[in-house]
């Protein structure tokens, strides 16, 4: 029997996402979170989705993720899905940073996980803990194929002149200092999703793709291949987000520095944890932001607009460095959820050919679906984001004919 399943791995500081698919339909067999790692009430959720089984939920201390994997293994055992299956082809690894030298998706060995590690200084918060799930799984399965897909890589492909930043460029090749971006496993799954809706080839479609969620970054898309995104050497650049501040006066940190007598690490976690909507408005959720807009509440509707405002002069700018835009695809939790946030982001754009039918912008869906008039000169879509099927195939085209 040929191996066509694909683990697919997700590590954070404290805790896994897995998803198991058989790859010759892409079909999910079961998807599963462990959270709490480390601590006395882990939690772990598991669906096996094969034979439309009920899921499975239990609280019990999880020490690390050894332990996690082994618990997620001992889940899907019962299921008859276990790691040790010999129709399992690989486990596909999330890894946030790959820097400069990953472009593609690579099977991972002791030169991987080192250049993986070294890049911990431009990704602390999720590289180590990506690490850590492939060394776990590693010791699990020794005989399988891991492979890393890096959220960055997709935005490799960006020339120079997008990439750097006007500093010294001494100083910034020392330190690694330059734009890498983020969320590419969505953009690159957005962007093709979005030519097939409109019946194209990648290579033939332009797409500004605005991945909006907590965490939102948008990039431009010129025959598959990106030419612009939003966040820099960190998340942090770009978009107002849920808890990020996005673009802003470098020279503000100093200020907070000599002026408010703030730590680095003070002003880090303001930019990072305390700014975006919860800092304008005090919520983070897109939902009750518009309810309390509707109930007349003005804080909600300054930040929804500053909102509003950084997205729609993204969107202008990537419409000029494409030139020609397609399709304009919104996706990731507001991006597919928030009518009112598509509506807002485009009006005014008539000129640019953009056009929201209120109608079909009002209507939910699962799946990719045009928001525009029939015959708009530029489509406007909502495509649902997959980034574990993207991970998946990813891993696939790389080790499944190995």
């Amino acid at each position: 029997m040929s191996s066509t399943r694909v683990l697919v791995l997700n590590s954070g500081s404290s805790s896994v996402k897995y998803q198991l698919l058989d790859m010759r339909d892409s079909s999910r067999l079961a998807v599963g979170l462990v959270e709490r790692i480390g601590e006395q009430h882990s939690r772990l959720k598991h669906t096996p989705l094969a034979a439309g089984g009920e899921s499975r939920e239990w609280t019990e201390p999880i020490a690390d993720h050894d332990a996690a994997l082994k618990a997620v293994s001992a889940e899907l055992a019962k299921d008859g899905l276990g790691l040790d299956s010999p129709e399992l082809a690989a486990i596909g690894h999330r890894v946030v940073h790959g820097g400069k030298h990953f472009t593609e998706p690579t099977v991972v060995d002791d030169a991987v996980l080192a250049e993986i590690e070294r890049l911990i200084p431009v990704a602390p918060l999720h590289n180590p803990a990506n690490l850590t799930g492939i060394r776990t799984a590693q010791a699990l399965r020794p005989d399988l194929p891991q492979v890393a897909v890096f959220d960055t890589a997709f935005h490799t492909t960006m020339p120079e002149s997008a990439a750097r930043y006007a500093i010294d460029v001494e100083t910034a090749d020392r330190h690694r200092i330059r734009r890498y971006g983020f969320h590419g496993t969505s953009h690159a799954y957005v962007s093709r999703a979005t030519a097939r809706l409109l019946g194209k080839a990648p290579e033939d479609v332009n797409v500004i793709v605005l991945h909006l969620g907590n965490g939102a970054s948008a990039s431009a898309v010129r025959g598959g291949k990106c030419v612009d995104t939003s966040m820099g050497l960190t998340p942090l650049e770009g978009l107002v987000m849920g808890t990020r501040s996005g673009d802003m006066d470098p020279a503000v940190i100093f200020h907070l520095a000599r002026v408010g007598e703030m730590s680095i690490e003070e002003i880090d976690t303001l930019l990072n944890k305390k700014s975006g909507l919860i800092g304008l408005c005090g919520d983070n959720d897109m939902r009750e932001i518009r309810r309390r807009i509707d109930e007349g509440d003005e804080r909600a509707q300054l930040a929804f607009d500053i909102y509003i405002h950084r997205l729609k002069k993204y969107i202008g700018a990537y419409y000029a460095v494409l030139g020609t835009v397609d399709a304009i695809a919104f996706t990731a939790g507001v991006g597919e959820n928030a009518a009112p946030v598509r509506e807002a982001a485009l009006a005014g754009l008539e000129q640019l050919g953009l056009v929201v039918d209120a109608e079909r912008n009002a209507v939910r869906g699962d799946g990719p679906r045009l928001i525009s008039p029939a015959g708009a000169r530029v489509a406007v879509a909502v495509v649902p984001t997959d980034e574990e099927l993207e991970i998946a195939t990813q891993t696939y085209a790389l080790v499944g004919n190995a």
